[in-house]
């Protein structure tokens, strides 16, 4: 796939997402970032699972709002925002969030 297109394709994505939802959702408490291993990050994706494409990378510590979680395979997915950049939305691992 050509750089162009992949840019494209995930600018797209992201429009998708930042436009899901109305800011007015019900939020739940908040959580952090934890235990994600040295340098790596957490990835936070478009959807529920591995096979869709990352946004952004998450640092130990970044404080995130769980909207909602649902179970794929052997994985529980969370609904998530930034809570610097509420707008800013996707889809997290459940085994690293801390509730703070």
């Amino acid at each position: 796939m050509g750089r162009a297109l992949f840019v494209a394709l995930a600018a797209g994505i992201l429009a998708a997402i930042l436009s899901a939802e109305p800011a007015a959702a019900a939020w739940r408490e908040r959580y952090e970032v934890h235990g994600v291993e040295g340098d790596d990050m957490l990835k936070m994706r478009a959807g529920p699972g591995t096979g869709y494409v990352v946004i952004l990378g998450l640092p130990n510590g970044t404080v995130l709002r769980v909207h909602s979680c649902q179970q794929t395979g052997g994985t529980r997915w969370c609904k998530v925002s930034l809570e610097r950049a509420p707008g800013l939305k996707g889809y997290v691992s459940w085994a690293y969030l801390r509730e703070m």
